[in-house]
């Protein structure tokens, strides 16, 4: 039998270049000795079950299918939504990659799936024959890391289901850890450690690190690894005078990009830092701009730069306050961090500059400053534009954020760099599809949308789109801000859209405007009769906006008004909302 070739632990690399190292030897082995397999043997089945709430997972499960040929497997990939749970003891092989977000939930369409595993059905499964590896998506900054992920993991191997390898969760730079942890999986999959009954080592977390970063990017079309830098062609503020609010309408040229995208998809956009947060963090450390810094892609460059465009300087990690006290932190600073709850505690609402000046720690260089830093990453807006409608540009709506804690103003990232940008200005952007969001594709079909704040950009792509196609179906939009007269967005053009028809209907909630506070979830229940008729016709329902309170008031009252109207138990409104969402006549996009 021949011997996967791998690099010794003794060799000179980090454990996550190893990691790297390691899946590209496994690759090249798997594909040469695939080769000497007959090719009259069939080739097993690997069923790959995705949960996504945005489309990443969906994506990477596609991706995965691609590579199981040269492993000799035969892709199945399937949404977990469209899986019959009870059919799992069906299936011999399975990877199941699935995302977490908000509070530790499951994506949309992994919720039926999720709760039917954690059910006493699942406990009579025998499961003995399947063999499945999982794949987590997650972000190390919030408390639930991974948390769906690692339910299913639990879940599967207590219904007798046995590992293959060990499950990978992943932080928000996800590809190198992926690139080196799935040659094994295929391979395991692929018959020759299918009838091993060893022990299956620790589950592996890879979080995000410049050095395990390819420097190779995508050359052949704009991506997250190589973003097209579009120019503003207006950026305006669409809050009125009195507003506590500030949300900024920004309309950016796709040139000749080659850019497309869907109403309902995300548009990601590449930050930079504040640069007087990165001349706040060279002043306290006394390293010189100019000395040479490792970069997330692989590179040397300044360290001004790499503050400025490379890594997160603004969410304070545990890492980085466990760099500091390593790097001389004075004994009161050590004081305030000696448990690691203590820690988690500190780091809340803080950035690395408040750990710098806290800790009055000392870095030598920049390799130990930067170390224990994060990617800066990009974020995902909702288009708020029809490519139909307003071809050549894309659009979003984006919510300006800041807020007090622990005494000081603190900006959100992103946003704010969004804000400052002038017209003429550019800003370097990618398309993520969501192909789990998206307006009815038969013309007369109803559409009820929830959409409070900034909640509202995707149903302004939806409803120029339909304008553009001529679609006649009923368009019922809920809206809601603090006040009427000025955290309205879009008054004007909704109107016009009321006005020509395209806008069938329009429920509107200013919860300051009154003494009680009103919200889109009570419009909702004063006009349920109308709401469940238009479901009872096939309208389909959409939620976009916040995920932590609006989402689940939402859902609470789309549940309560199947259960008045059906005159039916909870469990049943229960089953009446998830067959919506089998229909996929239930989508939301959330955050």
């Amino acid at each position: 039998m021949q011997t996967v070739p791998y690099i010794p632990e003794t060799a000179p690399f980090s454990n996550e270049q190893r990691a790297w190292l390691n899946g590209l030897l496994a690759g090249l082995f798997s594909e040469t000795s695939s080769q000497s397999v007959s090719s009259n043997q069939p080739s097993p089945v690997l069923t790959i079950l995705y949960g996504s709430q945005s489309g990443t997972a969906a994506t990477l499960a596609k991706k995965i299918s691609k590579q199981c040929q040269s492993a000799g497997l035969q892709p199945k990939v399937v949404d977990l939504e469209n899986f019959e749970p009870t059919q799992l003891g069906e299936v011999s092989r399975l990877l199941l990659v699935t995302s977490t977000y908000g509070d530790g939930e499951p994506p949309d369409n992994a919720k039926q799936f999720y709760r039917f595993m954690h059910s006493a059905a699942a406990a009579e499964l025998n499961l003995e024959k399947v063999r499945f590896a999982v794949l987590g998506l997650g972000d190390k900054s919030y408390p639930e890391f991974n948390k769906c992920a690692k339910d299913f993991q639990q879940s599967l191997a207590k219904s007798g289901a046995r590992e293959v390898h060990p499950a990978l969760y992943c932080d928000v730079e996800f590809e190198p850890a992926v690139h080196g942890w799935l040659p094994h999986v295929l391979k395991a999959m692929s018959g020759s450690t299918m009838s091993g009954a060893g022990a299956i080592p620790a589950p592996v977390t890879v979080t995000s690190s410049a050095k395990s970063e390819s420097a190779t990017a995508e050359k052949a079309a704009y991506s997250r690894k190589h973003p097209y830098r579009a120019k503003v062609l207006l950026n305006y503020n669409l809050n009125g005078k009195g507003s506590a609010k500030t949300t900024h309408h920004v309309v950016l040229a796709l040139g000749n990009s080659g850019l497309c995208y869907q109403a309902g998809d995300a548009l990601g956009v590449m930050p930079t830092n504040d640069h007087r947060l990165v001349e706040k963090i060279l002043r306290q450390t006394g390293l010189s701009e100019d000395a040479p810094t490792l970069l997330t892609d692989g590179s040397t460059g300044a360290l001004y730069d790499a503050l400025l465009n490379h890594y997160d300087i603004h969410r304070l990690s545990s890492a980085f306050v466990e760099a500091c006290v390593r790097q001389g932190a004075s004994s009161a600073f050590k004081l305030k961090v000696t448990t690691p709850s203590a820690v988690d505690a500190y780091v809340q609402g803080r950035t690395l500059l408040d750990a710098l000046c806290d800790s009055e720690a000392q870095f030598a260089d920049t390799e130990l400053l930067i170390a224990p830093l994060r990617k800066l990453q990009p974020r995902l807006y909702s288009i708020s534009s029809s490519p139909l409608a307003h071809p050549g540009e894309v659009h979003v709506t984006v919510g300006r954020v800041q807020w007090q804690q622990n005494g000081k103003t603190m900006l959100g990232v992103c946003s704010n760099f969004l804000a400052a940008k002038q017209r003429g200005s550019v800003i370097p952007v990618f398309i993520h599809p969501n192909h789990q969001f998206r307006p009815p594709t038969q013309p007369d079909v109803a559409m009820i949308m929830v959409g409070p704040g900034t909640g509202i950009a995707p149903f302004r792509s939806f409803l120029y789109e339909r304008a553009q196609l001529g679609h006649s179906g009923y368009n019922w939009l809920f809206f809601g801000d603090q006040h009427e007269h000025c955290d309205f967005l879009y008054q004007d053009e909704l109107k016009e859209l009321l006005q020509k028809g395209v806008l069938s209907r329009l429920d509107t909630a200013f919860s300051r405007d009154q003494n009680t506070k009103i919200y889109v979830q009570q419009r909702m229940l004063e006009n349920s009769r109308e709401l469940y008729f238009h479901l009872q016709n096939g309208a389909y329902f959409y939620v976009c906006g916040d995920a932590r309170h609006m989402a689940k008031d939402v859902d609470a009252a789309l549940h309560q008004i199947i259960c008045r109207e059906r005159n039916c138990t909870n469990e049943e409104a229960t089953a009446y909302v998830e067959n919506l969402r089998c229909e996929k006549r239930y989508q939301r996009d959330v955050y």
